[in-house]
């Protein structure tokens, strides 16, 4: 199968769908189909250029459109890519924000539409509109109903259009435009290190929580970590706790770290390290901490590496609720309420799944094209 995946940007490191998109390249690469990337709207690049970029041991081609071409440039390019590479598919990994700053790529649709050849299109919504949550601003909402509305003039480019999305969420807002969407989950962007296969090959007598990747504002982390001590405390089992912070965690981590340390409570903060050791580290503690709200906790790359390396998760977060509807339950996922909610969880086991597992959604979103 011969599939073109466009996305907005591809520097290796500075596009998180763009990164998604390369590890994802690399696998179908292993199973012998034929995969380029074409980056529309890249940041990081002053020419169009065709490069092969290296993941591992696989070179995947990529074109690379600069963000300041004009549509009309942009779209000649793309047409020559699509009849030099005949491509059975074409895969548009979808945020707003990849295509226009301001998330109105207003030139999209009839790009796409005006994009002609023997292509079958599939759409894998990384994101959809803002302003869905109930405490959105007038301005988010207003913006919200453009971008919607955009959204449903791109599904319309082509008569059957092959949608993929990562969260029951958005799964739910495509069904409500007429379309039928299947869930793709979002795999582990840190691969599991070969020197710790299992949990049980690193052991801490610490109880250790690891909060990895950004951290998004408004979690109640001062009241968590009062509950965590009440349950604690009238625990039979006396052990210290420590927290570690590994990567880039943003201005956030501040006030988890003043909240720590006026609780007394050990952590560490990693800084930037590298994928073996990050998977080291997270192999190394018994529970993640998640501070992206609840609802939007699938499409989190942070949740999938703490799933796949069997870290049971709390979702610490702000409150983000969307009218009509709510979740399903998550067999490793918690959301933390008061101290019951941390004394169920701390007491629940992991269960094994391969959601997250890179093959296990290569072969799913292989299944949903067939």
């Amino acid at each position: 199968m011969d599939i073109l995946f466009v996305c907005g940007s591809a520097e290796a490191g500075k596009d998180g769908v763009g990164d998604y998109t390369r590890r994802l390249c690399a696998e179908l690469l292993h199973r012998k189909h034929d995969v380029r990337i074409l980056a529309l709207c890249d940041n990081q690049s002053n020419f169009f250029v065709t490069e092969n970029q290296l993941i591992g041991k696989d070179q995947v081609t990529v074109y690379r459109i600069p963000v300041a071409t004009d549509v009309k440039q942009r779209f000649a390019w793309t047409k020559q890519i699509v009849n030099d590479f005949q491509p059975d598919w074409i895969s548009l990994q979808f945020v707003p924000y990849s295509f226009n700053p301001k998330g109105l790529p207003f030139w999209l649709p009839s790009f796409f539409k005006n994009l002609k050849g023997n292509y079958k299109l599939h759409i894998m919504f990384h994101e959809l509109w803002i302003g869905m949550d109930l405490d959105a601003t007038i301005k988010s909402k207003c913006i919200g109903l453009i971008q919607k509305a955009l959204i449903s003039k791109i599904l319309k480019t082509k008569e059957k259009v092959v949608i993929h999305t990562q969260t029951d969420l958005y799964k739910s807002k495509i069904s409500k435009l007429g379309y039928n969407a299947q869930i793709l989950p979002l795999f582990s962007n840190i691969a599991r290190s070969n020197e710790v296969e299992h949990k049980g090959m690193v052991y801490h007598s610490d109880l250790r929580f690891c909060v990895f990747g950004n951290i998004h504002y408004g979690a109640p982390v001062e009241q968590f970590i009062y509950d965590l001590k009440l349950v604690l405390s009238i625990s039979k089992e006396i052990r210290t706790v420590k927290f570690v912070f590994i990567g880039n965690c943003g201005a956030e981590i501040e006030e988890w770290k003043k909240v720590l340390k006026a609780n007394e409570i050990r952590f560490e903060v990693t800084g930037f390290v590298n994928d073996f050791e990050i998977s080291q580290i997270l192999s190394s503690c018994q529970y993640g901490i998640s501070t992206t709200p609840y609802l939007l906790n699938q499409k989190s790359g942070s949740l999938a590496s703490m799933f796949d390396h069997e870290l049971a998760v709390l979702c610490v977060a702000r409150d983000w609720n969307v009218r009509g509807f709510k979740p399903r339950v998550s067999s490793n996922l918690m959301k933390y309420e008061n101290h019951k909610t941390i004394n169920s969880f701390l007491d629940r086991k992991f269960t094994v799944l391969n959601d997250n597992n890179l093959e296990f959604v290569a072969t799913k979103f292989l299944s949903g094209l067939n």
